[in-house]
């Protein structure tokens, strides 16, 4: 094994046959937090209907922003997944939903912006863009399976409004333990994703700025892991002229990486109900999802709204995960609208 290569944060490391009992990544919102959820919505409300305009203190959760701590710390600390279940989707106008979701949200964390429109709340949903469109981004790709990847914050959260009419189950998978086991046993493979990879911007680099960038896929810091791996974006990258060509040693590590990534022995399976709130760690978690088939004739369009946070409780990151609140994704902050007819 290579000396500067080690087996990091154990306890975070699971297999699929530690988390066969939902309970253990569940958090069912009892009745009273459900009622405090809706005050907190009806206050927020009182001061604008408009999210940009609503911080923590505008929806208050006295309560259950206690449990909410505990949610941050397991995200971080422990298991790095959880979902969030018992909100009745029915009672709710999406718009609703959407301040609830955001109110939690600012408990656990501070919105990031996802793209160079500066949307803090994103919408997955099929919005017409497919994977070999160079520009395409995942939350706007539909239908077809995603494969097992990580974005661009601490915490990445997905709300389900609408599931579709078949298909398309959240999956996850334990990105410490894949680290962790090509240590063990690749470690040729495990050092080559130390090095930075090739990632293209897909169109949102900020005016005259390079089309792509480099981030390694595993990163050490104070002892801590932290993964950032987005296949298609690498694969893509290499359309630049400029860019970096990817290593053959890399290509073999990132291959095993992806095979690893489908064996059930490293994976949780989520069937996300309208109401359900599931939140990932980024750095430790890979997230993708099955195939679905949507049915726009009778409304079953499978439809996320989607959160990347950065959390208090990780206080320490490597550089190339500081929050640029320069990037020209800051400038714009606004909240993406979809709305299924």
């Amino acid at each position: 094994m290579p000396e500067e290569l080690q087996v990091l944060e154990t306890p975070c490391e699971w297999r699929a046959h530690d988390l066969t009992d939902e309970s253990a990544w569940t958090e069912k919102l009892n009745e009273s937090e459900l009622e405090e959820v809706d005050a907190a919505l009806q206050h927020a409300l009182s001061i604008s209907s408009d999210i940009l305009d609503i911080d923590r203190d505008h929806f208050p959760l006295p309560n259950l922003q206690k449990r909410i701590h505990q949610i941050e710390t397991e995200l971080i600390e422990g298991k790095g997944i959880v979902l969030i279940r018992g909100l009745q989707r029915e009672r709710y106008t999406q718009a609703e939903m959407e301040m609830i979701y955001w109110g939690i949200g600012l408990h656990l964390g501070s919105p990031w912006p996802q793209n160079k429109r500066g949307h803090v709340l994103g919408d997955v949903t099929d919005q017409g863009k497919r994977g070999e469109d160079p520009t395409s981004r995942g939350n706007e790709i539909g239908q077809v399976a995603f494969p097992y990847h990580s974005d661009g914050s601490d915490l990445v959260g997905l709300m389900c409004l609408q599931k579709a009419s078949s298909g398309g189950t959240s999956t996850v998978a334990n990105a410490v333990a894949i680290h962790n086991d090509l240590v063990r046993n690749e470690p040729e493979l495990a050092s080559a994703l130390y090095n930075p990879q090739p990632y293209d911007f897909r169109g949102e680099e900020g005016n005259g700025a390079r089309a792509w960038y480099e981030l390694p896929v595993f990163t050490r810091w104070s002892n801590q892991l932290f993964v950032r791996y987005i296949r298609p974006y690498i694969l893509s990258s290499q359309r630049h002229e400029d860019a970096p060509r990817i290593a053959e040693q890399a290509e073999a590590a990132m291959q095993a990486v992806d095979t690893m990534t489908r064996d059930p022995q490293y994976n949780v399976y989520m069937d996300l109900e309208p109401g359900d709130i599931q939140f990932v760690n980024n750095y430790h978690i890979l997230h993708a999802r099955t195939a679905y088939v949507d049915n726009r004739e009778t409304g079953q369009v499978r439809h996320l709204k989607r959160l990347w946070l950065s959390t208090d409780v990780l206080k320490d990151r490597p550089p190339h995960f500081q929050r640029n609140t320069a990037l020209h994704w800051e400038r714009k902050r606004s909240v993406s609208h979809v709305e299924i007819t």
